[in-house]
């Protein structure tokens, strides 16, 4: 009897990046080494920093995942919770 062997899944391991997201990162660095990165928006200030410039890179590559984001939780206020 010959064992059945699993096929491997095409999905990426968890915790690294897609192509589209690496790519996403290699297109802003490359736009802050250019000194063409801008904070928010194109009319926002340049950005000077490489901290600052990975960050925005993380940002990006989260939302070119192509996951949906998870709904944000509410907080109850103090003295509103459940059984007060």
């Amino acid at each position: 009897m010959s064992a059945k062997i699993p096929k491997r899944r095409t999905a990426t391991v968890k915790g690294h990046p897609t192509a589209r997201q690496a790519d996403k990162v290699k297109t802003v660095m490359h736009e802050w080494k250019q000194g063409q990165l801008h904070s928010g928006s194109k009319s926002g200030p340049v950005v000077r920093s490489q901290k600052q410039a990975v960050a925005i890179a993380l940002s990006e590559q989260r939302k070119a995942s192509g996951r949906p984001q998870k709904p944000k939780t509410r907080r109850h206020k103090k003295g509103q919770r459940r059984g007060d």
